[in-house]
């Protein structure tokens, strides 16, 4: 970590993982365990799904499946689609804890994405190009994002709605998807099979 680092981020630092984090004052934030509480990091231009353990009014602690990029902005975002920039603190393995650049309001983060999207999952923004099998030959797709459930691509042939269809692309298997709704050239693709986060995470790794 560079010089000149405040004293509550040298705080939460010496503590390593695992611990509570420390408030300005030195006191001891309360820490709340949310075990499998999936999220992604965005950092830079580039998002990759992590998984909250526990948090705290000041800082956070995530499980990570990669290396994140060095130097660049970090930014949380939950499920509700509110974003929390942070600044780097410890590593050890595959956790990291992290201290709120912002006030955040504990109460909402805790309360997770449920109430306004019973059923929304974290979707990627990933640059990824593809095939879709058709009876009369592969077309191609770009994806505009994709979650553990399905994805989002853009195809310029026409599918219709209920769709089977298989789909490939990059470093993921072939995916047998449905197609759930469309809005020309953009369709939702839901998966016949759900990607476990860590699956999927390290799939979609550069």
């Amino acid at each position: 970590m560079a010089s000149g680092k405040s004293a509550e981020a040298k705080a939460i630092e010496a503590q390593g993982p695992g611990n509570a984090d420390a408030s300005d004052d030195g006191r001891m934030a309360p820490r709340v365990t949310l075990l499998l509480r999936t999220a992604k990091l965005t950092a830079g231009d580039r998002e990759f799904l992590c998984i909250i353990r526990d948090v705290s009014a000041t800082g956070i602690r995530l499980r990570l499946f990669h290396p994140l990029p060095e130097g660049a902005t970090l930014v949380l975002e939950t499920g509700n689609g509110d974003r929390y920039p942070l600044e780097p603190v410890w590593s050890y393995g595959e956790n990291a804890g992290f201290r709120f650049l912002e006030r955040i309001n504990l109460g909402r983060l805790l309360k997770g994405p449920y109430e306004k999207f019973p059923k929304r999952q974290i979707r990627l923004r990933q640059a990824l190009n593809g095939t879709i099998a058709l009876a009369n030959g592969p077309v191609d797709v770009t994806f505009e994002n994709i979650s553990q459930q399905g994805a989002c691509v853009k195809c310029d042939r026409h599918l219709a709605i209920d769709q089977m269809i298989v789909l490939k692309a990059g470093g993921l298997p072939p995916v047998q998807a449905k197609v759930r709704w469309r809005r020309r050239p953009h369709y939702g693709l839901i998966f016949e099979q759900t990607f476990q986060i860590e699956e999927l995470a390290r799939l979609l790794a550069p």
